[in-house]
């Protein structure tokens, strides 16, 4: 019987390193080409010298099982964004699973080119690049705005991506995490792709974004707080971020039951430059259906000079609720519309069916209008008769909204059935609104769409009528906390300043996290702290003491449950978590002066010119306390000057330290210090995308400086930034 067991012990020992001897370990530059099993352990690895891959996969009918192992890109401990490289490579081949991986620390976690039946599944590809943003909450800062108008050549690369698909049709997306990133789930030209089950939340610009795309299922995803340049009560931009993106030529794709809240517009799709250079095509015959789209910085839903179907979709609390300018043949019903500014805004729509809404609280219902001349450099203004014409407006029920219709240059609109309930009568129709009646019919979208919904949510594998978990506290947009490195995530302590616009010296911070108790470490900059500890939530007031040249911190320290900081570092429950707050850009005041010239002048090739345009006569002159400049078309309303010089100096005191002196600007500029020149971008050329630049240096100072800026504009957008701060 002994000899019996030590057997069977041996046997088993043998099975299990066989079983082991199976599993394939992962290094830099490892090409799998059949199915595997990977050895579950973190592999700290970057690409190989002359490369970008880190791991390549191709072939047909393949399943590489990552079995929860871990590929880590930031061997060196940099920031988000000096992340670089591909960690999964997929091309060329059909059929193939990826599953159970977690990959970090990269540009890209996962890239597939030209791939069939590609599965993505049950892998968590957080924490890869962002950007740095630029923008506080005092201030914008142009540079963080994104353009994502061409991607035929993947310019989208630029901003990263935790997966990135090109030419993948039938590919499968689901259950997967990415959070802390930038852009979540971007492809071009994929068809008919299921993505379903996804948590993406929590990332500084897109949740999905879609280019040149058609029949995707994009269902039951959890996309909320993909954000940019948003801070509360000052500004609500968004810059270009969105739960969905749809850009370019996307057709026929269905949008459903998602939750898509806090982002910077909840849907932003876009027809594409085909369309406004010629005037046909457009991203048409989606269906946007069910979904939950509240509380964006700008717009719930935008869809412009396309034809789609949005029903039943919960829009509460963004600037615009649906705005859908230049849409043709759309239905817009059953949505429940909000505490929006204004409920729906459509310029230049027509044959569009609103029907069946249910509106409450909007500043304004819904706003038709024309305007008086076509823009001349879009190509789509070429296409024929583009007045605001022939809506349907029916059955829609209004609830204690500010003003129930703001109509303007429109033709044939019929009115029937809508009902009022605590309005004031504020209705406003101007002398050019033509023929207002109550004719017309909504068509019975839902009664010929409902076999589809039900296919839909029925068929779906793994269907269980739920989105992934949130940890999303509270409605509203105030709960949107932008950070440098993106939206706070409410998964660790932080100290956040409510009253950024406020110009006294008094500081208020509300302390919010997980359920734990706080005690202050130590500050600088403040007097009066209200308080040393206490729990969370909680509030702090201060005030400045307005010392000449000192920053404003505050050092907090949290003990309570587990915390996960911004760059995914786990911490235990009742470890203590140092956590803080610092204002660190010095004062400083700039005497500014504008010079225009004219087509004739070329300022940035010949220097001898350019001295004698800003030895001349200002057009404008201004004291300054921060430089900080957008403009579109001239300096001002009186001063429509397209091409000018901007010379901004400063003297500046300083305590000796090591600083940041940043700049964003759009088309030229260079800065001095002292008479040195350390920035010098004088060749706008070289940038060849429609965004603003930023350079950030680094400086040893103290004592006196003097600081100076010189920035030339060619026409068009226009923006100088600067910003000089201690790190």
């Amino acid at each position: 019987m002994r000899l019996r067991g030590l057997a069977i012990l041996v046997f088993a020992i043998f099975i299990a390193g066989q079983s082991h001897a199976q599993l394939k370990k992962l290094y830099s530059g490892v090409r799998i080409t059949s199915s595997a099993k990977i050895l579950p352990q973190v592999y700290r690895l970057n690409a190989v010298a002359g490369k970008q891959i880190v791991i390549e996969v191709e072939g047909d009918n393949l399943v590489i099982d990552f079995n929860g192992a871990i590929i880590d890109g930031n061997i060196k401990g940099e920031l988000p964004d000096k992340f670089t490289g591909v960690a999964l490579y997929v091309k060329k081949g059909k059929n193939i699973v990826i599953k159970n991986l977690t990959a970090r620390g990269f540009k890209i976690a996962i890239r597939a080119d030209n791939v069939s039946g590609l599965k993505i599944e049950n892998c968590n590809l957080s924490y890869n690049y962002r950007q740095r943003l630029n923008s506080s909450q005092q201030k914008e800062d142009v540079s963080d705005w994104m353009s994502f108008h061409h991607n035929d050549k993947d310019e989208w690369l630029r901003y990263g991506a935790a997966v990135y698909l090109k030419n993948c049709d039938k590919a499968v997306v689901r259950n997967n995490i990415v959070t802390g990133g930038q852009c979540a789930l971007m492809i071009s030209e994929c068809d008919d792709a299921e993505i379903f089950f996804n948590d993406f939340s929590y990332n500084s610009a897109i949740g999905i974004g879609l280019y040149r795309s058609n029949r995707n299922k994009i269902i039951f995803n959890r996309l909320d707080f993909n954000i940019r340049g948003y801070s509360h009560g000052v500004y609500q931009r968004g810059q270009d971020s969105a739960a969905i993106l749809v850009f370019e030529q996307c057709n026929g794709n269905v949008f459903m039951s998602n939750s898509a809240t806090h982002s910077g517009d909840g849907f932003f799709l876009w027809a594409g430059q085909y369309t406004m250079d010629s005037g046909m095509g457009g991203c048409n015959d989606n269906r946007i259906y069910f979904n939950n789209f509240s509380w964006a910085a700008t717009n719930g839903i935008e869809a412009t000079f396309s034809r789609n179907k949005m029903v039943g979709n919960i829009i509460n609390g963004c600037d615009h609720g649906i705005w859908a300018g230049y849409s043709f043949e759309s239905q817009i019903l059953l949505n429940s519309i909000g505490s929006n500014r204004i409920g729906i805004a459509i310029e230049h729509g027509q044959q569009i069916e609103i029907a069946e809404n249910f509106f409450e609280g909007n500043g304004e219902s819904i706003r038709l209008w024309g305007r008086a001349t076509q823009p001349v450099d879009w190509g789509y203004t070429k296409k024929g008769d583009l007045r605001s014409n022939s809506f349907v407006i029916h059955a829609n029920h209004f609830k204690n909204d500010k003003k129930l219709f703001n109509f303007s240059r429109t033709d044939n609109i019929s009115l029937r059935d809508n009902k009022p309930v605590g309005l004031e009568a504020t209705l406003r129709f101007d002398s050019t609104v033509k023929d207002i009646h109550d004719r017309g019919v909504v068509s019975d979208l839902l009664r010929r769409d409902a076999d589809i919904v039900n296919v839909l949510a029925g068929g779906l594998p793994g269907f269980a009528g739920v989105l992934p978990d949130s940890t999303n506290p509270r409605p509203g947009r105030r709960e949107i906390r932008m950070t440098e490195w993106g939206p706070y995530d409410f998964r660790s302590p932080l100290i956040w300043l409510t009253n950024p616009a406020d110009l006294s010296d008094t500081v208020r911070f509300e302390l919010v996290g997980p359920p734990g108790a706080w005690r202050v470490v130590g500050f600088r900059g403040l007097k009066g702290v209200s308080g040393r500890s206490g729990i969370f939530p909680s509030e702090l007031v201060a005030i400045k003491t307005r010392e000449k040249g000192q920053d404003i911190f505050v050092q907090l320290e949290y003990t309570g449950g587990p915390v996960v900081n911004r760059f995914g570092k786990k911490f235990q429950a009742g470890q203590k978590y140092l956590f803080e707050y610092r204002d660190a850009v010095m004062p400083i005041s700039w005497k500014v002066n504008w010079f225009a010239y004219d087509s004739t002048d070329r300022p940035l090739k010949d220097p001898v010119r350019f001295g004698q345009l800003i030895r001349g006569m200002p057009i404008l002159r201004d004291t300054v306390s921060d430089l900080n400049y957008a403009w579109w078309g001239g300096i001002g309303k009186e001063l429509r000057f397209e091409r000018f010089i901007t010379v901004a100096e400063s003297a500046v005191d300083l305590p000796t330290g090591e600083y940041e002196l940043s700049v964003s600007w759009d088309d030229a500029v260079r800065l001095y210090v002292d008479g040195r020149r350390v920035v010098d971008e004088w060749q706008p050329l070289k940038y060849k995308f429609d965004e603003a630049p930023n350079r950030k240096i680094q400086l040893k100072l103290g004592g006196r400086h003097q600081i100076r800026a010189e920035h030339v504009e060619s026409g068009g957008f226009a923006t100088l930034v600067v910003k000089l701060k201690k790190t």
